[in-house]
């Protein structure tokens, strides 16, 4: 009796299941990243204020103009430029009035970003917990 050649055990490795795995991962990336860009939002500290009457439902709009200049939506004439205490004030009263109105930054291309920030630090010593920088979105 003749003995065949024994075979050995063939020890490569199946990459099929490694590239499904890095394609499928690859998608859910191309799919997810888009969405983490479209808004900054930042928490900050509770600060008490006094109150005043406003509309509930409706958010709270910093701007600020290419010059630097804030401008609030509510508390007269959403036209007239605000100094750093009035808007402090009107700021502090509607984040006591509610605590969850939501408040959004409005900054002018041309603005200087220290200008925007200090809105900012403005609203969070008047209170405000959440800020939401709105944006525009890019042209198609």
């Amino acid at each position: 009796m003749t003995r065949s050649k024994a075979r050995g055990f063939l020890s490569t490795i199946n990459v099929v299941p490694y590239v499904d795995v890095t394609l499928v991962l690859l998608v859910i990336f191309m799919i997810t990243a888009p969405l983490l860009t479209q808004g900054v939002v930042v928490n900050l500290p509770d600060v008490v204020a006094d109150p005043i009457d406003a509309a509930l439902d409706d958010p709270l709009i910093l701007s600020v103009d290419k010059t630097g200049m804030f401008y609030l939506n509510f508390g007269g004439s959403a036209d007239e430029p605000l100094d750093d205490e009035a808007l402090l004030e009107r700021a502090a009263a509607i984040v006591r009035r509610n605590a969850e109105t939501p408040i959004f930054v409005r900054g002018d291309e041309d603005a200087a970003h220290g200008k925007v920030m200090h809105g900012v630090s403005l609203l969070r010593q008047a209170g405000a917990t959440q800020v939401v920088f709105a944006v525009e979105p890019p042209p198609p």
